[in-house]
């Protein structure tokens, strides 16, 4: 008898160890082929999930017990499809198996392309309701450079499609092609696309590749809470919206701000000169693959690249601009000079000291720029490859930046240069005080200056504008040439009396006024007067409304009819041209590229120029949430430390309509962006303005010799 109970006993022990394996296997491992350090593996070993490796689908399916979970994920992605055969999904269809199979070359009912296609502009759109209520149908989602094999897969849950909006198809699907993304059929998921390494990917937003994983996974496993401890983030904002931000995080932002010029490779070096003349090309589309880190770092003197493109390759890594502006020397040489003050960097400062000299020795100052019989003496040519062209705008951020570099190290050795720019900005200006956005050689050679001194234009336009007439105030302070005060308030006058309905705004309203802020605050540095303080504070009090408690700047759109770049007319529209951030006004998006980085520089000078506390309180705020965005990686060093243009301050996430042809939502640029937040994070450092910065300038030693030979030729 003790040995039939014992028999019996084990019996009864290896049947309830069966079954409760069974439970186990149901609720809590995971079968899975494919790479081990798969973002969708490495969460949800985080998730407690007991994931089990296999070499192959066939041997996955047939080691797996019945009702299982398998996923085959897409190990050669994008070069070569996962190889699937008919007898996989026999044996997923006996054993009822839970499927989530993607990129796959072959699906039982479907018909698939032998070729798979590489999109850009395309993002993952919801098309049903299965993922409800976390994800509604036409939401977005950015899964980059997404190559897909199309297929006839019906209802699928997800389709890709070239759609406008900021987080939802706008317009529906209509009028562009869509393809079938991620379909449930009677094997299980079927995903035509990689979405297992979103992590790396840097797919987006983040709450909606949560939601879409979370969804699947209620589907596969019937779990349907998560963590979300583990989730991969290989790139993220530095701080959390809540962490205090102290001096020393300050000076770390600066610190990390400059350095990422030496990480990304920015400065061109001999060695790769040729790699950046090929990708330069004749400048309409200056892109390419990111310069390899084994690359050695130029000095300054072969000059600084203009930073990355908005476009995302599938494994992560992110296009660059190889484009020589001159802009961008100037405002880096500005960055690095005031750089070196917080920590006496010599490395800095001769830097910063090359890109200004290459600035003046290259094409950028030479030719007809540097001959003072030309109409177009003086003045700084728009790039590399345009140096024929001249916007005012550009000019006065060269400008600003070589003069705030001047300060810094010292140096009075491009003061004449200086003087001869601002008034070959001067005497191309009308007697109104506007310039219009660009001239050209051409117009220039035929017209002469004095065609466009005389003539009668009126342009409210501050993007283009203003920072131009901030600098004639500037210099009209150094020199007391009077003609730089009036004209200027002409056209100060006339835009302000305009506002907001004549303003010609360009990717919004919003960057207008973050513009117009400066020349009012240097109006009231020479002209103290109510009316000059009233006008500054109408400014700064209609940004400030856009102010949120992070400290960032709301972008809004201005009304229609005056906009250059308006939101996106249509789907077929979306990603042809320069374009805003966000769709519609309230949408939760900063603009560091247009807005936030000039609005930081100008309320810091509005603020030591009034002493107006609330304006010193908005420049702390804004300084706060800047050095709290900065992105911070270990995966991709080249963006270690940079600003990108765009940031949901409400998801805390770098996400945004990405429909700007050129500077899009992942765009940096180490000029406009980097350097003017690195410039006036120093100075909030330092408790200072760049107007107390400058006023040793030496531009009134040569001011009358320039501007007889300018005004009498």
């Amino acid at each position: 008898m003790p040995h039939i109970f014992n028999r019996l006993s084990r019996l009864c022990i290896l049947v309830f160890s069966l079954l409760n394996w069974q439970c186990v296997e149901k609720g809590k491992i995971i079968h899975y082929v494919g790479s081990g350090s798969s973002d969708l593996v490495v969460w949800l070993a985080g998730e407690d999930f007991q994931m089990v490796s296999h070499e192959n689908p066939i041997t996955a399916a047939e080691r797996a017990i019945t009702g299982a979970v398998l996923f085959v994920l897409a190990s050669a992605y994008p070069e070569s499809p996962t190889v699937v055969t008919p007898e996989f999904y026999d044996l997923v269809r006996e054993k009822k198996l839970k499927l989530y199979v993607e990129y796959p070359d072959f699906v039982p009912g479907i018909k698939l392309e032998a070729k798979p296609m590489q999109t850009r502009l395309e993002r993952g759109v919801i098309s049903s309701s299965f993922f409800r209520p976390a994800l509604d149908s036409l939401r977005i989602l950015g899964l980059n450079d997404c190559h897909l094999i199309p297929s006839d897969a019906s209802d699928p849950l997800i389709v890709l499609a070239k759609v406008a909006g900021f987080d939802r198809a706008s317009y529906g699907l209509g009028g562009v092609p869509n393809y079938p993304l991620l379909a449930k059929t009677e094997f299980g998921f079927v995903s035509f696309t990689k979405l297992s390494d979103f992590g790396k990917g840097r797919f987006g937003p983040e709450d909606h590749m949560r939601a879409l994983f979370s969804g699947l996974m209620k589907e596969l496993t019937g779990r349907d809470s998560y963590r979300f401890v583990t989730w991969p983030r290989f790139l993220q904002p530095t701080l959390k919206e809540t962490d205090e931000v102290s001096l020393e995080a300050k000076r770390k932002s600066v610190k990390e701000g400059v350095e990422w010029f030496y990480r990304g490779r920015f400065f061109i070096h001999s060695d790769w000169r040729e790699r950046w003349l090929d990708y330069q090309s004749d400048g309409l589309n200056p892109v390419g693959p990111p310069v390899p880190q084994s690359a050695p770092v130029g000095d300054g003197t072969l000059g600084l690249l203009e930073g990355h493109s908005s476009n995302i390759y599938f494994d992560g890594s992110q296009q660059y601009r190889y484009w020589i502006r001159a802009d961008v020397q100037g405002e880096a040489a500005f960055a690095l000079a005031s750089a070196a003050s917080l920590d006496e960097s010599d490395r800095y400062k001769v830097h910063a000291v090359n890109l200004v000299d290459y600035l003046f020795r290259e094409n950028l100052r030479s030719g007809p720029r540097s001959h003072p019989d030309s109409a177009a003496y003086g003045l700084i040519g728009w790039s590399h490859t345009h140096p024929h062209v001249y916007y005012g705008d550009d000019n006065a951020r060269a400008i600003l930046g070589i003069l705030g570099a001047s300060a810094y190290l010292s140096l009075s050795k491009w003061d004449k240069e200086m003087v001869e720019a601002i008034l070959a900005n001067f005497r191309t200006t009308g007697r109104s005080g506007f310039r219009s956005n660009r001239l050209e050689n051409k117009d220039l050679h035929r017209n002469g200056w004095r065609y466009y001194w005389e003539r009668d234009l009126v342009n409210p336009a501050p993007h283009f504008e203003s920072w131009m007439w901030a600098l004639y105030l500037w210099l009209y302070d150094k020199t007391g040439f009077k003609p730089l005060l009036e004209t200027s308030k002409i056209a100060i006058r006339t835009t302000m009396e305009g506002y907001p309905d004549e303003w010609r705004w360009t990717n919004g309203i919003q960057q207008e006024r973050a513009r117009m802020i400066l020349p009012l605050a240097w109006l009231v540095r020479v002209e103290d007067t109510p009316e000059h303080r009233e006008w500054l504070d109408q400014i700064v009090g209609k940004l400030l409304e856009n102010q949120v408690a992070s400290g960032a700047i709301r972008e809004e759109l201005g009304g229609e009819g005056k906009g250059r770049y308006g939101r996106t007319k249509s789907n077929e529209e979306y990603g042809l041209h320069e374009a805003p951030l966000i769709f519609e006004n309230g949408d939760p998006v900063a603009d560091m590229l247009y807005t936030s980085n000039f609005a930081f520089f100008s309320l810091n000078e509005a603020a030591h120029a009034t002493g107006n506390p609330r304006y010193f309180e908005a420049v702390g705020k804004l300084s706060d949430f800047l050095t709290r965005i900065q992105v911070k990686s270990d995966r991709f060093p080249d963006l270690d430390g940079a600003w990108f243009r765009a940031f949901d301050y409400q998801r805390w996430d770098f996400w945004a309509s990405n429909a700007d042809v050129g500077w899009g939502a992942w765009g940096t640029l180490t000029g406009w962006t980097q350097s003017w937040i690195v410039a006036t994070q120093v100075m909030v450092v330092q408790n200072q303005s760049y107007w107390e910065l400058t006023s040793e300038s030496g531009v009134a030693a040569p001011f009358d010799d320039v501007s007889q030979t300018m005004f009498t030729k």
